[in-house]
Parts: C-alpha cells; structure tokens; sequence
C-alpha cells in the first residue's frame, strides 16, 4: 500500500525499534507518544477516520525497513489513543477503531465557527459533508456518525436543531449563532 507523497513521515518511522513495544517503560512512554501522533496526523491529512486492527494500514509497516507493527503494538497504541479520547473502539471485540483527529467538542466548535463565517444558518446534513462551501475545510467528507454527534452536542447546547425532512437524505440542521 502506497503513502502519499504529501505527507512527510517523521524520522523515527525509519527506525527499526520503534516497531517493536520498548521494554523499558520510559522508552515505551515515548514511543507510544510518538505513535499517536502520527495516526492523528495521518488520518487528519488523509481524512481517514476509521482503522482496522485486522486489514493493512499504511503506517503500521515500513517495507524500506522490513518492519511492521505487531497486532499488540498496534492495539497498544490505538488504546492509548482511546484513553485520552483521540479515538473509540467500534465494536465490541476491539478490533476497529474511530479516531477523532477532532474531539466531538472540537468538531462543534469548528462547526460554529464555520457557521459563522460562512453565514449557512439552515442547510442539510450531506450539504455539511460535501457541499460546495465545505470544499477545502475539515467538514469536507467528515464521517457521518462523528458529524451528527457534534450536531447533537451543538442541539444540546440551544446551537442547533436537527430536523428531519421527508427522506434521510434530506435531513437538515438550523444554527443560532
């Protein structure tokens, strides 16, 4: 599987102990820190928002090397990532995680501030997605689930009303910012 070429791989991704969990507990602390930023970072410039412990993923192998991640390193790393609230588990065996390269609150917080400077108080849920004003933004191809809990948590809040128009297609939100 081929990396893009626009995103630039960080030094340790060429050596080869950082593709194997560190014994020693401060070493591993900070391979770990590393690891996680780097999934954030890639999935944030890929606008990936799912992986999968069990299919190929990109960063967890570095042919030039002959290195790959052990399924432990890799479940290691995503649940770190998943006790600091970067990422959730999607099932119940643990085997595919979300990653919120945005916290849900932060997602809302860029919503609003997208509403605001675009001026779209009413629209539907996919023009959020892929609508002309979201080309070239975070919102452009957000995860659906990840979008609609950031509408929940701005509904809570009185930001919002999410209304249902006469197909699921249609469903649409109204901002008062």
């Amino acid at each position: 599987m081929q990396r893009p070429a626009d995103f630039k791989l960080p030094h340790f991704f060429n050596y080869p102990p950082y593709f194997t969990l560190q014994p020693v507990r401060e070493t591993r602390e900070k391979q770990v820190q590393l690891w996680k930023e780097l999934i954030l970072d890639y999935c944030r410039s890929q606008k990936m928002y799912i992986i999968s412990l069990e299919e190929d993923f990109q960063l967890f192998s570095n042919p030039k090397i002959e290195r790959s991640l052990s399924y432990e390193a890799k479940e290691a790393f995503l649940a770190a990532l998943v006790s600091e609230g970067r990422a959730e588990w999607i099932d119940k065996g643990h085997k595919k995680c979300l990653i919120l390269w945005l916290r849900i609150q932060d997602w809302a917080n860029y919503i609003l501030d997208f509403v605001k400077e675009t001026g779209l108080e009413v629209t539907t849920i996919e023009d959020i997605r892929s609508g002309i004003e979201t080309h070239g933004t975070e919102l452009a191809g957000i995860d659906r689930g990840v979008l609609m809990r950031a509408l929940r948590l701005l509904e809570q809040k009185g930001k919002a009303v999410i209304f249902k128009g006469t197909s699921a297609d249609d469903e649409g939100v109204k901002f008062s910012v």
